[in-house]
């Protein structure tokens, strides 16, 4: 049941609620009933809220679409160039997902299935990933801070595999590192040595732990 401090609407909690399931047990396996009781509410309300549990599915999709377009913009700025930038802050968009959503949050789950999906709302999420990825490329080749290799769209498309990684496998990565890739403290002990290979490739000096003196 909805807690007295939850300020909400019915329909946003349902779309939370439906969101966390289809992360953890994906959208064919979650029944309507469940999505209701997990919101607190009755079936006939969710379907009186969106129709069906397809309809709920999209608007669930297209929730995550608008956080993730939220957040490319931050990322990007007005420079177009801040993805993989070290002095601008989050340089990725795995570190941003570290630094603005709680660990429990069930958006990078679903952004793996949603992106494993053979559905237009999976398609249209990578293409926007992409697309920012190359342009950030473009700008930061532009600026003198990266080359664009032989074959700027297979580097910008490395890039992004490479950032998308962390999402897909999170799970087995924490399995063998023993830390949440996407935790504050898994992103404390991956950002550097990311930052480091693409900066210097794999002969690049260790990255100099905070704090030490020059």
């Amino acid at each position: 049941m909805r807690s007295i401090g939850d300020d909400r609407t019915t329909r946003a909690v349902i779309r939370d609620e439906a969101l966390r399931l289809f992360a953890a047990h994906g959208p064919e396996a979650v029944t309507v009933r469940q999505i209701a009781s997990a919101a607190g509410v009755s079936p006939g309300l969710v379907v009186h809220h969106f129709g069906s549990k397809d309809g709920l599915r999209r608007e669930v999709d297209q929730y995550v679409l608008d956080v993730f377009e939220a957040m490319l913009g931050e990322l990007t700025g007005e420079g177009g160039a801040e993805l993989f930038d070290p002095g601008a802050g989050a340089s990725s968009l795995s570190e941003a997902f570290a630094r603005h959503l709680p660990d429990d949050s069930p958006l990078p789950g679903y952004l793996r299935r949603l992106l494993l999906s053979d559905t237009g709302a999976g398609r249209l999420l990578f293409r926007q990933l992409y697309d920012l990825s190359r342009a950030t490329l473009d700008g930061l080749a532009a600026a003198g801070l990266a080359a664009p290799g032989r074959d700027p769209e297979v580097r910008a498309a490395l890039l992004l595999a490479n950032d998308l990684a962390l999402f897909l496998l999170r799970d087995r990565l924490a399995e063998v590192l023993g830390t949440d890739p996407l935790s504050a403290d898994g992103m404390t002990r991956w950002a550097p040595e990311m930052l480091s290979i693409y900066a210097g490739g794999l002969n690049a000096a260790p990255p100099r732990p905070q704090g030490d003196n020059p």
